[in-house]
């Protein structure tokens, strides 16, 4: 699951996009993004802001009653609202962070999650909308089943591509199977991890200063 992310400039972040050869100018801090929000969406056509909460082009009208701000990658090939996204309208939204919350003995603790760089591409399906009275360009974010070194946080996390795989995910020309590799519970790289405060539940407080950690970082090491 990926409920909250960040998007802070860092220079992995501006690593990233160099090497997928997308020049894009990132806000300075843009913290706390819940769904529904507008979002950064890396595309071959180019780079847009989308509703972070699929509107599917045939839907008859933007609503929430469904949760499409993730997409199971099990359903992509088969589900009436990703299948064609999956085939022709993948997009990355690049993070330099994400959230997840923890059930410990004090209750559940908000952790940040990000890797040594601070620089993450997260698969993601896209769609555009027209019955309004303009285009909603909007997209949903892949999720996997969780690595087994995540499971204590999520049995379930966001598709995090490596280079290559974010730039075959691009390739739009060229299919993608539902049983790919990128796909697999694994961590590509290794993650950090930090708790945080619990006042990031407030979907309202954007201020960077809340992602400072409250406790040790600590390391989970990748499976390649």
């Amino acid at each position: 699951m990926c409920g909250r992310f960040n998007i802070v400039h860092t220079p992995g972040l501006d690593a990233l996009l160099d090497s997928l050869g997308i020049s894009v100018q990132l806000p300075p801090a843009r913290c706390n993004i819940a769904p529904t929000e507008s979002v950064p969406l890396l595309r071959r056509e180019g780079v847009g802001e989308a509703r972070w909460w699929l509107t599917p082009s045939w839907a008859p009208a933007v609503d929430q009653r469904y949760a499409m701000f993730n997409a199971r990658c099990e359903t992509l090939a088969d589900s009436r609202a990703f299948r064609r996204p999956f085939r022709r309208q993948r997009g990355i939204v690049p993070m330099s962070s994400f959230l997840e919350w923890r059930r410990e003995e004090a209750g559940k603790v908000p952790w940040l999650i990000t890797n040594a760089e601070e620089g993450l591409a997260v698969a993601a399906l896209w769609d555009v909308w027209e019955g309004g009275e303009r285009p909603l360009l909007s997209c949903t974010l892949v999720t996997t089943d969780a690595a087994p070194a995540f499971r204590d946080w999520h049995r379930r996390m966001p598709v995090l591509l490596t280079t290559a795989e974010a730039q075959r995910w691009l390739d739009n020309g060229s299919a993608i199977a539902s049983d790919d590799p990128l796909f697999a519970p694994e961590l590509k790289f290794p993650l950090r991890l930090a708790p945080l405060a619990r006042a990031v539940g407030n979907a309202s407080r954007k201020d960077p200063e809340l992602m400072a950690p409250a406790g040790d970082w600590i390391t989970l090491a990748h499976d390649r």
